[in-house]
């Protein structure tokens, strides 16, 4: 993938790392998994609400015949991975959420070859195997004694799924939309389901402690809205599977973040997990792609001769 493309999507997965310690604070700090959700959203939306009466930004509204591809795509992509991403957050740790989470980019790369009909060389098969083994060396060394059997577990990984449906049906509209278009459309779509627990939002507004109602605010600015953004436009500069790998990189920053702030330590096999799953993303951005470019070029050959 191109620079601007590697560096946009690093910035997202930074910024989405740090989601799972933020929603921990905030679902502590007297926010239900519903309220946080809508309270996210309606920010976000306003914001881009805001965006699209910029003449600037030039959001046009979508074609008919897409609209109701995209509303199914925003409930897929944003209502169903929030919802049940948020839910499941309340019987697992953030650290263990984001490993789960990390497991997307497996999900998003075989979606993309067989929907797609991207494709990816050996190299890039062994950099994303040594990603979902590092992935899963974290999950081993959190110490989640309720991994594998908590409620939290198969919501998380439903989530995951989700999101990486979400990443791979989205490529194609960007032939007919901007980035900031299709990300807007999505989050409006998405947020209109989250209406359903509006009931009671002020009430926990005005109970919840001062940090829970900040970081709600953060999440609806930096990871709802902007990192969505980045995301998108990370995404329409080079094809999913190579650009859905930088999310292996997730999991480590959310053990990182959650370390920092909730004073989770990661144990050593983590550790060692988070630096295969590195090396898994580094095999499949730098080698991986040139792979499959080169095996492409072999085709093109065969067929002309």
């Amino acid at each position: 993938m191109n620079s601007k493309a590697l560096l946009l999507g690093l910035f997202t997965v930074v910024i989405w790392g740090s989601t799972f310690a933020a929603n921990s604070v905030s679902l502590s700090g007297g926010f239900s998994a519903g309220h946080l959700i809508l309270f996210r959203f309606l920010l976000a939306s306003v914001i881009f609400a805001i965006l699209a009466c910029i003449p600037s930004f030039k959001i046009r509204l979508p074609k008919k015949e897409d609209f109701w591809k995209i509303m199914l795509l925003g409930w897929i992509g944003i209502s169903g991975y929030h919802i049940c991403a948020t839910n499941g957050q309340l019987t697992i740790s953030a650290g263990t959420a984001g490993m789960l989470i990390g497991s997307g980019p497996i999900f998003t790369t075989i979606l993309a070859i067989i929907i797609l009909k991207e494709r990816l060389g050996k190299i890039g098969w062994v950099g994303l195997g040594f990603g979902f083994i590092g992935i899963l060396l974290i999950a081993i060394g959190s110490g989640d004694t309720s991994f594998g059997i908590a409620p939290g577990i198969f919501l998380t990984l439903l989530a995951a799924i989700a999101t990486s449906l979400f990443f791979v049906y989205q490529k194609p509209f960007f032939t007919r939309y901007s980035a900031i278009e299709l990300t807007a459309y999505c989050t409006w779509a998405g947020t209109i389901p989250f209406l359903i627990f509006a009931p009671g939002l002020l009430t926990t507004l005005q109970t919840a402690t001062l940090e829970a109602n900040l970081t709600s605010i953060y999440i609806g600015i930096f990871p709802t809205a902007i990192a969505y953004l980045t995301w998108a436009m990370a995404l329409s500069l080079a094809n999913a599977s190579s650009i859905s790998s930088i999310l292996y990189l997730e999991p480590v920053i959310a053990i990182i973040v959650a370390w920092i702030w909730l004073s989770e330590l990661p144990s050593s096999l983590s550790l060692i997990g988070g630096l295969i799953a590195i090396s898994g993303v580094i095999v499949v951005n730098f080698y991986g792609k040139k792979e499959t470019i080169a095996n492409s070029h072999s085709d093109k050959i065969e067929q002309i001769q």
